[in-house]
């Protein structure tokens, strides 16, 4: 059984997140190089080390490489006045938002250790909010065609996006993640055309819209990790593990 590490960055920049993911998708991938020169038994090969990170962000729309500008609805003057970040990146996926009240999750797994399916791994993702939804007597939906969770319609409301994917892989090692809105403040999703999604049977909510009633974070982000490790079948390694997990700049 694999073991994964554990780490909660709370409220971090956008750019300091990505540049650890990518610190970390770097070593996972050496590390494999290493070990593919050596048998198992070898005192030199090492155990992979795996990662599941936790963050909030200020303020930030990312637009992923297959997405477009014209779907950021601001100017680069407004982004400043509002003080929002923008970043593009190399995730796949349009346009989206992060921010606070939101858990974004970034795994940095080696998946040739678990399964070597890029579609079963993104079902995966999804399928952790799921449960967790079902947690809170809540039924969430895979809609066909479009990444995500998301909750049918229904008389009242049309289908509402409440987890938004964007994955990257390199040599099977992977970066970037979802971001589930617990207690986000959706105004911000005006500004943007959400995932590129322009239809008016389609929004964007948030756990706390529609239980209402404001979510504690870390009993959703508990729920989140256990239905991790179930579906992907590994433990969480000691804390001491991640505890000292450098941060760029420190």
């Amino acid at each position: 059984m694999q073991e994964v590490n554990f780490k909660d960055l709370g409220a971090i920049d956008y750019q300091e997140a990505w540049d650890l993911q990518q610190r970390l998708l770097d070593e996972l991938v050496q590390r494999k190089r290493r070990n593919n020169k050596l048998e198992p038994t070898d005192p030199a090969f090492q155990r992979q080390h795996h990662y599941l990170l936790f963050c909030e962000h200020k303020p930030v729309y990312t637009l992923g490489k297959s997405g477009s500008l014209d779907h950021l609805l601001l100017s680069e003057a407004q982004l400043s006045e509002k003080e929002i970040d923008f970043y593009k990146i190399n995730r796949g996926g349009d346009i989206t938002f992060h921010g606070y009240g939101q858990i974004v999750g970034y795994p940095i797994f080696d998946m040739d250790e678990f399964f070597t399916d890029i579609h079963k791994y993104v079902r995966y993702l999804e399928e952790a909010i799921i449960r967790t939804l079902a947690d809170y007597g809540l039924e969430g939906i895979r809609k066909e065609g479009f990444t995500g969770v998301w909750f049918n319609q229904n008389d009242k409301q049309p289908f509402r996006k409440i987890c938004a994917i964007g994955v990257h892989l390199s040599r099977w090692v992977t970066m970037h993640g979802f971001a589930f809105n617990v207690n986000t403040d959706l105004n911000y999703f005006n500004y943007i055309v959400p995932c590129g999604i322009n239809d008016a049977d389609k929004t964007v909510t948030s756990l706390q819209q529609e239980l209402g009633y404001k979510l504690d974070m870390e009993e959703v982000k508990e729920k989140v990790k256990k239905h991790f490790a179930d579906l992907f079948g590994f433990v969480f390694a000691d804390a001491e593990n991640t505890k000292t997990l450098r941060i760029t700049g420190e």
